[in-house]
């Protein structure tokens, strides 16, 4: 995986950035995908399937291919910038809140008896700039949790456990898709 941000555009607490993804050895295509840097607490996120993943075979013009997705990404990011200021401006109450880790639970151990915490825990904040009660801060927290892990908890059996980070390169884009089309419904559904 390879994060790639436009000089001169790094600035501020976000910044967008083109993922780029692809195997060691040619046995699926190159991946290009839309994503925000957070420098708070360098979370790298994902944006959903309707921002335009783009895919190029190995085959052919590939670096032509390539430098082409690239700049169709681009194309994206003012719309990644508006849904992100929109999510900014959408408050959650604590029930909302609570669904919005509910359902990101769901989306990585899809068994509500085999989450080890609660969406209580998911949704807390690790750092005094993620108190705010907003629909985009929610996510970055969820996310933060999820993605480095190290949350007190009970497995399945009753023991005492901490979630594990997700170090994976799919199973981190996976969950990053997941959180971003739950934020997507919770935008629409409170706009």
């Amino acid at each position: 995986m390879l994060r790639l941000r436009r000089e001169g555009h790094i600035n501020g607490k976000e910044v967008p950035e083109i993922i780029l993804l692809n195997s060691h050895d040619g046995s699926s295509s190159y991946q290009m995908i839309p994503g925000i840097f957070r420098f708070v607490c360098t979370n790298g996120l994902v944006c959903g399937n309707n921002f335009g993943e783009i895919r190029v075979p190995h085959k052919g013009d590939i670096v032509g291919q390539v430098i082409e997705g690239a700049y169709e990404v681009l194309g994206v990011f003012d719309k990644v910038t508006e849904n992100m200021e929109t999510m900014k401006e959408i408050h959650l109450n604590s029930d909302e809140q609570h669904l919005f880790g509910r359902a990101a639970l769901m989306a990585r151990y899809e068994d509500e008896n085999k989450t080890p915490v609660t969406p209580e825990q998911i949704i807390t904040p690790r750092r005094w700039e993620d108190k705010q009660n907003d629909l985009w801060t929610t996510w970055q927290r969820v996310q933060e949790n999820m993605i480095k892990g190290g949350l007190s908890g009970r497995s399945a059996s009753g023991k005492n456990t901490r979630t594990r980070a997700i170090t994976g390169i799919d199973g981190d884009i996976r969950i990053n898709k997941a959180l971003w089309m739950i934020a997507e419904q919770f935008r629409e559904w409170k706009s």
